[in-house]
């Protein structure tokens, strides 16, 4: 019984103090997020896959095995009997369109089957020199042109017969008839060939060893 009267004092102070201000609550952050897990590593075929996206089979033709390559040209040597040579063995061949024969001093050719008349005529100085080309002083280059020049403008003409004056080399080197045994071999060759019919080594009178009667082609023919 000597407790209650406290209780009851306790409960009435209690009511008579001022209520108490409630402070507000801090809000509550929730945990940050979990860091995203790395990507997993594509796989192989999935890498073959994105490099080949898009890509197109080839179509494939016939197999062919490319040539070998050509091997380099040999080097070209050049020899002052080369084109003789090279006439001759023309000849042996059957590809030349003249035949030749001749000596020391004498030289003669004519298209294969041409009457034999006909050359010893132009040996014999029967034709009529119609014109003549001296080659005195010229290179062998300078007179090749000038041979083929002059011939093709004979022909041209309408001439039959013209003397081409070689000479005998006496004043060339070791005194050879450098450009007697060209003559030979350029009038038996093909590019001289469509304006000659023959040639003979001429009469003294016109020059002997020294010159060449050669008989032309009709133009046009």
């Amino acid at each position: 019984m000597a407790k209650r009267p406290f209780n009851e004092g306790l409960q009435k102070l209690k009511a008579l103090s001022p209520p108490r201000e409630e402070r507000p609550q801090k809000p509550v952050r929730p945990p940050p997020p979990p860091p995203p897990a790395p990507p997993a590593e594509p796989s192989e075929s999935e890498l073959w896959a994105q490099a080949t996206r898009g890509a197109r089979p080839v179509e494939r033709g016939p197999d062919t095995v490319a040539p070998p390559a050509p091997r380099g040209a040999p080097g070209a040597h050049w020899h002052p009997d080369l084109e003789a040579i090279d006439a001759l063995r023309a000849l042996v061949s059957g590809e030349a369109p003249f035949d030749l024969s001749d000596s020391d001093e004498y030289i003669e050719g004519r298209v294969a089957g041409l009457d034999q008349s006909v050359v010893r005529k132009l040996r014999r100085g029967e034709f009529a020199v119609q014109g003549h080309v001296d080659l005195h002083g010229l290179t062998r280059a300078e007179a090749k042109q000038a041979v083929d020049a002059y011939l093709r403008g004979a022909r041209q003409a309408g001439k039959r017969c013209v003397l081409v004056v070689h000479g005998r080399g006496l004043h060339s080197k070791d005194q050879l008839p450098v450009l007697k045994d060209a003559l030979r071999s350029w009038l038996a060759s093909a590019r001289f060939a469509r304006h000659v019919l023959a040639f003979a080594t001429a009469r003294p009178v016109d020059g002997g060893a020294g010159a060449l009667y050669v008989l032309l082609r009709r133009p046009g023919r």
